[in-house]
């Protein structure tokens, strides 16, 4: 009940996948953010990234975690992630920063 999904579709067909989950204390955090094979690099991952931004502001939250992967794999959605203002941060929730996990956050309240 704390998590909401969100699907971008273009013709009927999937082109992404993310979730907003609600932290408490006025805080989000992204969670399960994906594009279809066929739609990297055209636009939908960043669609459902600015819809669960705009989501967050809209449920009032002052600030929007994630948590990834590193290494080169990941670099596109790093990037994606620093464009919409995104940076590295402390681990948050439940989450342990070691050799593979990442997590940034966004400070909303600007």
């Amino acid at each position: 009940s704390d998590v909401t999904f969100f699907a971008a579709r273009v013709d009927g067909e999937l082109a992404a996948v993310g979730a907003l989950k609600d932290l408490g204390d006025a805080t989000g955090e992204l969670k399960s953010m994906r594009a279809a094979d066929g739609w990297r690099g055209k636009g939908a991952g960043e669609a459902i990234l600015l819809h669960l931004i705009a989501e967050g502001r809209r449920r009032g939250y002052r600030w929007l975690g994630l948590e990834t992967g590193r290494g080169p794999v990941f670099e596109p959605a790093h990037a994606l992630y620093r464009k919409h203002g995104f940076a590295p941060c402390p681990a948050y929730a439940d989450y342990v920063l070691d050799d593979f996990s990442l997590c940034m956050g966004l400070d909303l309240a600007d």
